[in-house]
């Protein structure tokens, strides 16, 4: 287990990591998860032990090793950034913990191939790094991890430069390989929909802070507060100010949308509105739906979807549609939100009413 206990981060003056509190389980999977320059490699950086924090202390297994090189811990990182030793094969590369752990022959050969084979990477055990594409050498740079079989992996964007099938491959196939290990494993992205597709637990940061931590699935649907909403919401969270009253939620006293049953129990005043671009369609869905009267600002077709920009009186929203719509700018269209998965959250930014 690694524990966190009031750790920050200071450099220059300036605060990178402000005091947190974090407990990590062995065989879990756990994903920090927020926009760059959120503390995410930085609190990674404190767990490895390559930074020392300004204040707080790390605990692995009940040993405090706040102060311990990260030489002396069992930690295997792999960034964005991939580093490998460019006078070596790709097999040496791959080998190179495992010798230094002192392992026979039979069982380098024998993991190198199986990381190897599990990453596309057996016709170049021969070559050196230099010679392969930038996602090959990810690649190598992520089998090196697997096979020193260490206590804490830390990934931070591994999977960025990889080609789209490889990395839904190795989405699912990473964490079983780590929780099988025992060991406790930490995934920094940007991306929600990466979270989503991890599973496991999410810390999710902001400005070096860990707004919550949580189940991943729980922290998607029932955020804490409007910061964390935010940061799992890829294209932008819709928001809008609005006032409930009663039934429903107004804006300059006209109703707009429909307070649903999960929200029924708020009290009546201001508060911020707030749902998923995908909970906004073109056509009515099934269940509880309040039709709006929006005006196009801008679509984008990305393939198969359309992220449609919408204005509604001072909001500006996002609407994410299946298949292609071309729609000119200032076009008045009836779009619906599906009240079933709305937020809300008071004027501080907390969360209130029931789970979305």
């Amino acid at each position: 287990m690694l524990e966190m206990k009031k750790i920050s981060k200071v450099v220059g003056g300036e605060t990178h990591i402000y005091p947190t509190d974090l407990v990590l389980e062995r065989g879990s999977l756990n994903v920090l998860l927020g926009p760059t320059l959120s503390g995410k490699t930085s609190l990674m950086r404190l767990m490895a032990g390559l930074d020392k924090p300004a204040s707080g202390s790390l605990i692995f297994d009940g040993i405090d090793v706040t102060g311990q090189p990260v030489q002396k811990r069992s930690v295997a990182m792999v960034y964005q950034q991939f580093i490998n030793y460019p006078a070596m094969t790709v097999y040496e590369n791959i080998a190179s913990p495992m010798r230094i752990s002192g392992a026979d022959t039979a069982t380098i050969d024998r993991e190198v191939r199986k990381a190897a084979e599990l990453l596309k990477l057996t016709p170049y055990l021969d070559r050196t790094p230099l010679s392969l594409s930038g996602g090959q050498q990810q690649r190598t740079a992520l089998a090196r991890a697997i096979v020193k079989n260490a206590d804490l992996v830390l990934l931070d964007e591994p999977l960025a430069n990889l080609d789209y099938k490889l990395r839904e491959e190795l989405r699912e196939e990473l964490p079983k390989i780590f929780a099988a290990s025992g060991a406790i494993f930490v995934y920094a992205t940007t991306e929600p929909s990466e979270a989503l597709l991890l599973g496991g637990n999410t810390a999710a940061l902001s400005q070096g802070r860990i707004t919550q931590f949580d189940r991943t699935i729980d922290v998607y649907r029932r955020p804490v507060d409007l910061i964390t909403a935010r940061t799992f919401a890829d294209p932008p969270l819709n928001c809008i100010e609005l006032v409930k009253s009663g039934a429903t939620f107004t804006l300059d006293g006209k109703p707009v949308l429909t307070v649903p049953s999960h929200l029924a129990g708020i009290g009546d005043g201001p508060c911020t509105v707030a749902f998923q671009p995908h909970h906004i369609s073109f056509d009515r869905p099934q269940g509880s739906a309040d039709a709006l009267t929006v005006k196009t600002a801008i679509s984008e077709i990305a393939g198969s979807e359309s992220f449609i920009h919408v204005g509604f009186a001072n909001a500006r929203w996002v609407m994410l549609a299946p298949g292609i719509h071309d729609i000119e700018p200032d076009a008045t269209l009836e779009v619906f939100v599906d009240t079933r998965h709305l937020m809300a959250f008071g004027p501080d930014g907390r969360a209130i009413g029931g789970a979305a």
